[in-house]
């Protein structure tokens, strides 16, 4: 599953190259997915992110359940060719 595709097809983020140097940012913002990331490793992980940037509480959410489920998915087919 190529993650970032589907993030695009669901029109959570976007690229452009107009756009942060086409970056991939959340779709109506200037918002980098990277810098999601960044606060996940960080300190104040999750909740800072949502503070700092309410308004993308639903996509954050989305974006979650997407990787978690490439995840999961990733990690049954590893299972089953190890078995």
């Amino acid at each position: 599953m190529d993650i970032q595709k589907v993030l695009s097809d669901r029109r959570i983020i976007c690229s452009d190259p107009d756009i942060m140097s086409g970056s991939p940012v959340f779709v109506g913002t200037r918002v980098p997915l990277q810098t999601f990331f960044d606060y996940l490793e960080g300190e104040g992980g999750l909740a800072e992110f949502l503070a700092d940037f309410p308004h993308l509480q639903t996509q954050v959410l989305q974006v979650l359940e997407i990787i978690t489920k490439a995840m999961l998915n990733q990690e049954q087919i590893t299972c089953a060719h190890s078995a």
